[in-house]
């Protein structure tokens, strides 16, 4: 055997080494790798049918909103219909109810003119 047999038997079993202490981490990370893809997998297959749920409970959501919506817009219509119901209740019976209030003022100080003064009694 010659020197360079030597140093190449040493540098084969230096690589061997190198390579035996590499794997270890690569077969470690290899293991963290496959738990990884079983925590996800388990994670999808819990997250999948809360989204379904959740989707129905958004397609319930829109469908009640909707039905909200319908009975906002019917009480806007009745309460601009009330609206305009006491405006004209105003102005038929606020007329004629001012000019009775006027009468009334009217003949109340007409019938103090003509009723005599009473002396106040000591």
């Amino acid at each position: 055997m010659t020197g360079g047999d030597i140093a190449g038997l040493i540098a084969a079993g230096v690589f061997l080494i190198l390579v035996a202490l590499l794997a270890v981490p690569i077969i470690k990370l290899g293991g963290v790798f496959d738990e990884l893809r079983r925590s996800i997998r388990e994670s999808t297959d819990e997250i999948t049918p809360t989204l379904a749920e959740t989707q129905v409970t958004m397609a319930e959501t829109n469908k009640q909103l909707a039905k909200v919506d319908a009975i906002t817009t019917n009480v806007h219509e009745v309460t601009s219909n009330v609206n305009s119901l006491v405006a004209l209740t105003a102005a038929t019976v606020g007329g004629p109810l001012i000019k009775l209030a006027g009468f009334s003022a009217a003949a109340v100080a007409g019938f103090k003119a003509l009723r005599p003064e009473r002396s106040r009694r000591k």
